[in-house]
């Protein structure tokens, strides 16, 4: 046998071991893992073209690729997907948007109210510590409020408040991140229109919370001038009463559902959001009272911190917020995965998207006989992925080309060898 057979053999032997062994990894994995996506040219994107057998793409509302992949196990692919989107890293990226933008969004706040009602510190420094966990982080909040409130005195156009909401839009740009992660989208949007787009969330998150404290607040005094000249101001006042004890779980819904209907750059459906904003609700409310309760019973914080113990309180009740909401995006991108593609091959769910002319990549495309020098790659992957594309008669005519190909590169390296 010849040098340049020996050699041949030796490289087919070795690409061969190495596709039955790569094969056999595919195989081991999850059966149960399904695939959708929308066919892309992944020329486009090389940095995000399909790695393994079992990962493809789906394109996102600007065409841009995001990975998806299925497991029947709800809670499993759930803990899978927390981990491999780093939830605990976004979670405490949100938490430091959230302290720098906490004080020009009270200072918006407190001026945006301060045009309806005149600002009682002391009645919202109440409501504060109802609702801030521990007493010592109340504390903090509600100095804040008493000092913000001095400064909340300018015109609702004033330039200081442009400013400030638009220093505070920067924790609604943090959360738009953090839900493109969890349905793994880019965001391909100007920076000035992503900006524009979160201080406009902001500016509604604002207006939403002034209509809830002047309902919660101003209850019977509207009761008494629209139901008063009717004499039935007293009969409609226990409404107002159940309003107030309702209406912040019913505004927190809302939010959250609003939330991640328009943050992610996605097209979601009202269905495939609020299962998340339920759960983040309810598990933020509840984790919120046991985090309160294991501060007054359990914590040492003031012993370890100090003085400073409020703040760091502060600020593991906003990481613990930060890291809930988080879990509820990617429940909703889970479950609109699964709408996605329930019932549909990954070349049944492609078909879906082909009225918008989208270029498309076979998934069965593979680099047969190929030379895995860096050189030859993407040209004998040209040459595969024009196969697709040809007539069923012209297939045998590339692949014999893509054999001569070979041949001839092998042959080519055994000259330089000698």
């Amino acid at each position: 046998m010849s040098k340049q057979e020996k050699t041949t053999s030796k490289f087919l032997n070795s690409a061969k071991e190495q596709e039955e062994r790569q094969h056999k990894k595919n195989d081991d994995k999850d059966k149960q893992i399904k695939v959708d996506r929308t066919y892309i040219e992944p020329q486009e994107f090389k940095s995000k073209s399909p790695k393994k057998k079992d990962q493809v793409f789906f394109l996102s509302r600007l065409n841009k690729p995001a990975k998806y992949t299925k497991d029947s196990n709800f809670l499993k692919y759930l803990i899978y997907r927390i981990g491999k989107d780093d939830a605990s890293g976004l979670a405490a990226q949100m938490t430091y948007h959230f302290v720098l933008a906490m004080f020009p969004m009270l200072i918006f706040l407190l001026t945006l109210l301060g045009q309806f009602i005149t600002i009682n510190t002391d009645q919202i420094n109440h409501k504060v510590s109802q609702y801030i966990p521990d007493q010592s982080t109340a504390d903090v909040v509600t100095k804040i409020f008493s000092s913000i409130s001095d400064s909340a005195n300018g015109g609702v156009l004033s330039i200081g408040l442009i400013l400030a909401i638009w220093s505070a839009s920067n924790g609604m740009s943090a959360i738009i991140n953090s839900f493109n992660v969890a349905y793994d989208v880019e965001d391909a949007r100007n920076g000035i229109v992503l900006k524009i787009l979160s201080v406009i969330y902001t500016l509604v998150l604002g207006i939403v919370f002034v209509v809830a404290i002047v309902l919660i607040t101003l209850g019977p005094v509207i009761s008494k001038f629209l139901f008063g000249p009717l004499g039935l101001d007293k009969q409609v006042e226990w409404i107002f009463d159940v309003v107030r004890i309702v209406l912040p779980l019913i505004i927190i819904i809302l939010l959250f559902t609003v939330l991640y209907s328009v943050a992610p750059n996605v097209k979601t459906k009202l269905r495939s959001v609020l299962p998340g904003a339920l759960f983040t609700s309810i598990i933020w409310l509840v984790g919120s009272f046991l985090f309160g309760w294991y501060i007054s019973n359990f914590g040492n914080y003031n012993k370890t911190y100090g003085s400073l113990a409020g703040i760091i309180i502060l600020f593991l009740w906003l990481y613990i917020t930060s890291f809930i909401i988080i879990i509820g995006a990617e429940i909703n991108a889970i479950i609109h995965q699964r709408k996605v593609i329930k019932g549909h091959t990954p070349e049944e769910a492609a078909l879906l998207h082909d009225d918008n002319n989208q270029n498309h990549y076979n998934e069965d495309t593979t680099y047969e006989y190929n030379n895995d020098t860096p050189e030859n790659k993407d040209e004998n992957y040209n040459i595969d992925q024009n196969a697709d594309n040809e007539k069923p008669e012209d297939q045998e005519t590339l692949k014999d080309k893509i054999v001569d190909k070979f041949k001839n590169n092998h042959d080519n390296d055994d000259k330089n060898q000698k």
